[in-house]
């Protein structure tokens, strides 16, 4: 949960229903052009000037007129272009804001197609290009710094200064792009332009009718690559990947068949180009460089972590509903510990950070109760400050005001944010001296609570106007998440808790060594692959190509609407069969969502038997589990794998849970059966025990799959899967 989507999603509910209809019968209504990509750049012009055929730090270098050619150690062809393979512009980006949903609306003034070497140096295990691209009349003189860091990195340093932005243009010969973060779309990128910009992912998603009315009522539409958590990482076919070490707006244009254009709206800009046997191999590379999370303790593993809300007696009386039901239950994530407020869109959380003692008059009574009984409690934190709760112990908001810590207004005073019918104000997380303080704040007053984790939310929404004490909002943008997934992480460390649990959903470059985890975002409670359960499947899928080895997804689904033409709400299917995608994955959290009382829930007697069944599927699997994890805490090679990573056949609506397992989750509604594109050898159904599949090819299957039994197959001759399905079926009751 985003406690601030719940500010546009409500909104959103109470206006635009006649906009909806008439987007929908096409009466000339749209979603308006600033989700549309930029016109593809100009196709590339020649490579002239000097040339070099010389390795250099075992990486073969081919430059000359038309050929610009690296090849890695291990002869893998890293960059093969007969054009120009670097070029600069002259233009802007300027950025529009609602409710944290950035868009950019991109100019380019002028570019060159051309560049003209003038200078090759060789020394070391560097070489040195220098040349000049002209602009209209304006030569702009740059280089591009070549260095072979080992046989799987190349470094790429790319230098126009008086630019706004460096192009690198990379072949791609047809070959899949595939990661750039969580991005709840498609696996493949091929024929998309995705622009690298952390914000609010957006309602509806280009599903409809529900974007147009989010676009209409608030410009929270989103689009397929609004994402929380993007990054600069792309593998581009089975052994060759690119990461860029900025965090400056990037975008990366695979429209063309041929080539990958990756623009960085900056004069300089810095990448990694990565090699190996496979994309496993590369992945692991680049979460070398850019840090893992470490294997979270064993009780996050073995039970579900279950979302409950509504104060110490309500949480004491859900909670023995599913625990009734024979679910093993590891934590209860309380995020409204807080309290909440009442305005006319709802009930909202108080961002205060501290214990509500009206709500939880009895809170440290209740945790202890809890710990007894094997039961841990996470909560809730964001980056923002309110004022105007009544009682409040201590006032960090004034504190923050007091002591300089809050981003500023380009007119003066705090950035106050609209949040509906409240403002709240972010931390300077740019400015050491805050950090420091916030890092306290949450060390004492969150960790200091009793919890055992909680999710940091938010991350995305430094504006781009923002005075901070870094300096330009702008280049600080795309580092708030890291810088936020930092003060987490050292807050864990002060209050002694370095194992907590802690979940974020905005992530940067460096996300992946700083935050334990990710969740997916908010999704709404449909099926569907814009903003469904579909979708955060596929995000989740992305961020393990993008090197995030742990993420899970909102159990259910987050945001329900309760309108004519867009009513949704958690349907008792929805919720088993998100369930059972959750089973088999790393967490099983749950989640109320925005509308409880109009939802299936896990705690309602009529519901908590399903849940309870694959929550003992889920703790059944717990040595395996384990022992993923941590494989992929080490390696970097994710808990859930697309098939592409392991360079088998499959599909993007199926994966490999670890090593063994493959699975293929029911992801349309009323569905009874599921195919499963199984890749050769020979597979057992884990439910009936039947074999199917072919060791020479890949055969497509379709198998029962009633409520509480998705898709899972493992190869014949795994006996380690055997032995864990034996125990599965066991604890399911199949």
């Amino acid at each position: 949960m985003s406690d601030a989507r719940k500010i546009s999603r409500r909104v959103l509910l109470t206006a635009g229903a006649v906009a909806v209809v008439a987007g929908g019968l096409g009466w000339g209504w749209s979603i308006g052009d600033r989700y549309a990509p930029p016109r593809p750049l100009p196709a590339p012009g020649p490579l002239r000037g000097s040339a070099l055929d010389q390795v250099v730090g075992g990486y073969r270098l081919r430059i000359g007129p038309r050929q610009w050619q690296v090849t890695s150690p291990g002869g893998v062809v890293v960059w093969d272009v007969p054009h120009a393979p670097v070029t600069a512009l002259v233009g802007g980006v300027e950025w529009q804001e609602r409710v944290g949903h950035f868009t950019p609306d991109q100019s380019v003034v002028a570019m060159s197609a051309d560049f003209t070497v003038t200078r090759v140096e060789a020394a070391g295990n560097e070489v040195v290009v220098t040349g000049v691209v002209v602009v209209r009349t304006r030569s702009l003189h740059g280089a591009v710094r070549l260095r072979a860091v080992d046989a799987e990195r190349l470094a790429v340093e790319v230098d126009f200064p008086g630019a706004d932005a460096v192009v690198l243009r990379f072949d791609r010969s047809g070959e899949g792009v595939r990661g750039l973060g969580v991005q709840c779309a498609p696996f493949d990128h091929s024929g998309r332009f995705v622009p690298v910009v952390t914000r609010e992912q957006g309602i509806g998603r280009g599903g409809q009718p529900l974007t147009w009315l989010a676009e209409a009522t608030q410009g929270a539409g989103g689009d397929r690559f609004a994402a929380y958590a993007p990054v600069p990482f792309a593998l581009v076919g089975q052994g060759r990947a690119i990461g860029s070490e900025t965090t400056d707006y990037t975008t990366w244009d695979a429209r063309d068949d041929a080539r990958l254009d990756v623009t960085a709206w900056s004069e300089r800009v810095e990448v990694t180009v990565y090699s190996g046997t496979g994309a496993a191999e590369v992945v692991s590379a680049r979460t070398g460089d850019t840090g893992r999370p470490p294997v979270p303790p064993r009780w996050a593993l073995e039970g579900a972590i279950v979302g409950l809300q509504g104060g110490s007696a309500e949480v004491r009386r859900k909670l023995g509903v599913v625990r009734a039901a024979g679910a093993p239950v590891s934590a209860v994530w309380l995020q409204d510990w807080v309290g909440q407020r009442t305005t006319s869109f709802g009930e909202r959380l108080w961002w205060t950070w501290e214990v509500d003692r009206d709500r939880y008059p009895d809170w440290d009574d209740l945790v202890a109760e809890l710990a007894d009984e094997g039961v841990r409690v996470l909560t809730y934190v964001n980056p923002f400050l309110v004022t105007g709760k009544p009682g409040v112990r201590r006032d960090l908001y004034a504190e923050a005001e007091r002591l300089g810590h809050l981003v500023r207004h380009p007119d003066g005073g705090a950035y106050l944010l609209g949040q509906g019918e409240f403002t709240a104000a972010l931390v300077d997380l740019s400015d050491p001296g805050a950090r420091e303080w916030f890092t306290d704040v949450i060390a004492r007053q969150v960790a200091g609570a009793g919890a055992s984790g909680w999710m940091a939310d938010f991350g995305e929404g430094l504006p781009f106007d923002a005075v901070i004490a870094g300096g330009d909002a702008a280049a600080w943008h795309n580092r708030w998440p890291d810088l936020w997934a930092r003060v987490n992480r050292d807050a864990r460390e002060r209050a002694g808790v370095p194992d907590a649990v802690v979940f974020h959903r905005s992530a940067g470059p460096l996300s992946p060594g700083l935050a334990p985890m990710l969740w997916a975002g908010d999704q709404t409670t449909t099926f569907d692959g814009h903003d469904g359960l579909r979708s955060a499947l596929h995000g989740m899928l992305a961020a393990g190509a993008s090197g995030f080895p742990l993420i899970h997804s909102d159990t259910g689904g987050y945001t329900g609407l309760d309108r004519p033409v867009v009513g949704v709400s958690r349907s008792p299917e929805l919720l088993a069969r998100w369930a059972e995608l959750s089973a088999w994955g790393a967490v099983l959290r749950t989640h109320e969502g925005n509308r409880p009382a109009e939802s299936a829930q896990v705690h309602q007697v009529e519901h908590a038997a399903a849940f309870a069944a694959q929550a003992r599927v889920f703790a059944a699997l717990v040595d395996y589990r384990i022992a993923a994890v941590e494989h992929a805490c080490t390696t970097g090679v994710p808990v859930l794998r697309h098939g592409f990573l392991l360079d088998m056949p499959t599909t993007d609506d199926q994966y490999f849970f670890g090593e063994s397992f493959l699975v293929a989750p029911v992801l349309d509604e009323g569905a009874t059966t599921v195919r499963a594109l199984l890749p050769p050898g020979r597979w057992v159904h884990l439910w009936t025990g039947e074999e199917h599949g072919d060791p020479a090819a890949a055969v497509e299957v379709t198998v029962p799959a009633p409520l509480g039994r998705p898709g899972v197959f493992h190869r014949v001759e795994d006996a380690v899967a055997a032995r864990h399905a034996v125990a599965v079926r066991a604890a399911s009751g199949a």
